[in-house]
């Protein structure tokens, strides 16, 4: 025969089994509410949602539209910033006229950050019907084109098709340092190893081919300071180590 004692006892711990298994159906089911709100705060609430606003784009230059890029990223407009699909964007981006390099940042909770390498123009090519130029950046990459060369752009005249001797001339025109570019009013080729360029302030600067550029900048750069290369109408870098002027 059972005790009273141990009836109540055997009564107080079914209490207690029953008040332990409430406590964890609670839990469990706060915590499925509470991931539930969070999913639908970060996917579905528009406190995060992509506000057109509030994008920043950088580095333009003087070639990428802004509006274009703001454009592209519009169409996400209203997408959850963690849903957002960052590199398909950057893909996007990369498609704008002018736009080299690109890198998208989330800005919470609803704004981006478009980071832009733009491609620059650094030659002005003379089009083959004497129509205007075409800007071309550092890799050769057509940016644009324009009636005239634009005021600082150095213009190039290399034979019509000759993909070598172009790049060879950019390449050159990318290694200048930029108080040097802006001094160079034309360049010109027949070859990849007989680059020529016309200063604005007068001398002619034979340069050769685009190999030991650096070399051949500084020892422009001490010819043009020396005063016994003052009037010179050529200096000859193309053997860097043995210069000429005349």
């Amino acid at each position: 025969m059972v005790s009273t004692t141990s009836q109540e006892r055997f009564a107080e711990r079914a209490r207690a089994r029953r008040h332990l298994a409430r406590r964890q159906l609670l839990l469990t089911a706060g915590g499925v509410l509470g991931a539930g709100g969070l999913a639908w705060l970060l996917l579905l609430s528009p406190v995060l949602a992509l506000d057109p606003q509030k994008v920043e784009v950088t580095g333009a230059g003087t070639v990428v539209a802004v509006d274009q890029v703001l454009a592209v990223v519009a169409e996400r407009a209203g997408t959850p910033l963690p849903r957002l699909d960052t590199v398909g964007l950057r893909d996007a981006v990369l498609d704008v006229p002018g736009v080299r390099e690109a890198r998208v940042v989330r800005e919470w909770p609803d704004g981006l950050a478009v980071q832009l390498v733009s491609r620059e123009p650094v030659a002005a090519v003379p089009e083959p019907d004497g129509g205007g130029v075409v800007l071309l950046d550092e890799q050769g990459v057509q940016v644009g084109r324009a009636d005239a060369p634009p005021e600082g752009l150095p213009t190039v005249d290399v034979p019509v098709g000759d993909e070598r001797t172009l790049t060879a001339v950019l390449r050159v025109l990318e290694q200048l340092p930029p108080d040097l570019l802006a001094q160079v009013g034309s360049v010109a080729a027949r070859t990849q190893d007989t680059v020529t360029m016309q200063l604005r302030d007068g001398p002619q600067v034979d340069w050769g081919s685009a190999d030991e550029t650096p070399l051949k900048i500084a020892v422009l750069q001490a010819l043009r300071a020396a005063p016994q290369a003052a009037g010179a109408s050529v200096l000859d870098v193309s053997a860097p180590r043995l210069p000429i002027t005349r």
